[in-house]
């Protein structure tokens, strides 16, 4: 008997945020915000527990760069299924072009539920610095992350022509946010890009491949956390054969428009520009 209380006892104590915050949850907006807050973050942290023994694993096969997709496809099965949120990709197929430079727009850490759906094998991830101090850190060392030190430029530009030359020669693809911060509000907009990405692309001549998410406010920003489908659209592979470092501000300002005209804006004649939901 006393062997079962000492289970059931920290399990109890353990369950209890949990059943509070359920609790205020079905009772308020704010705490339903919070409830499945929580609930993102938590499968987050499991998630990436779980990526240090798939790194662990794959690279002791030799399949390192598939990592990110293994990891990435039961993140998005976990949190897709708790929180009720589909995602769904047009241009899936050019996802299998390699190498390749992905650049996609940053609007928040809900980000990580589409590329957990669309992350395609033998990629790899673009993050900034302190991202390796986070849960998703250790995972993201062993699964071949590029880290990149924004307050450093020339450590910056020297980790992204490593990065080319990387994924040039294992004929990988890299995750890269061109806006270099997370923007999200109710009008959909981009940030200007840097020009990282493309100057990669360019001196490397590696193609770039846009990858475009609806402006999903409706289903997430502060204070708000609802459920719903996200739209992302993958747009053919733009080739750099015979781009210079003179043609990346060209390169960047062509992703740029092409990106925006590609749904970032309302069109209610669109299947994903369905009716607005306010707080």
């Amino acid at each position: 008997m006393c062997n079962f209380a000492c289970i059931v006892k920290p399990l109890a104590y353990i369950s209890l945020p949990f059943i509070i915050l359920r609790s205020i949850a079905s009772n308020s907006p704010t705490g339903r915000y919070y409830w499945r807050l929580t609930v993102f973050l938590g499968t987050l942290v499991v998630a990436s527990t779980w990526g240090v023994v798939v790194a662990v694993g794959m690279t002791l096969i030799g399949r390192r760069n598939d990592v990110n997709y293994i990891v990435a496809r039961t993140f998005y099965a976990v949190a897709s299924y708790a929180l009720d949120i589909t995602v769904e990709v047009e241009g899936e197929e050019h996802l299998q072009t390699r190498p390749a430079v992905m650049v996609a727009n940053h609007q928040s850490m809900l980000d990580i539920l589409y590329l957990g759906r669309m992350f395609p094998q033998k990629a790899a991830i673009m993050a900034k610095r302190e991202l390796q101090w986070t849960p998703l850190g250790p995972w993201m060392f062993m699964s071949g992350a590029v880290f990149i030190d924004r307050g450093n430029s020339s450590k910056a530009r020297a980790s992204l022509e490593a990065a080319g030359e990387k994924i040039k020669s294992k004929r990988i693809s890299l995750m890269m946010y061109p806006e270099g911060t997370r923007h999200c509000q109710e009008e959909p907009s981009l940030l200007p890009f840097k020009k990282g990405a493309f100057h990669m692309a360019a001196q490397a001549g590696i193609p770039i491949i846009p990858v475009v998410c609806e402006n999903y406010w409706r289903i997430y920003h502060k204070g708000v956390f609802d459920t719903g489908t996200i739209k992302l659209r993958v747009l053919p592979p733009i080739s750099t054969v015979g781009l210079t470092v003179a043609d990346v501000s060209e390169l960047a300002a062509r992703h740029k428009n092409q990106m925006r005209s590609n749904n970032l804006r309302r069109n209610s004649s669109l299947p994903w520009q369905k009716k607005r939901i306010y707080r």
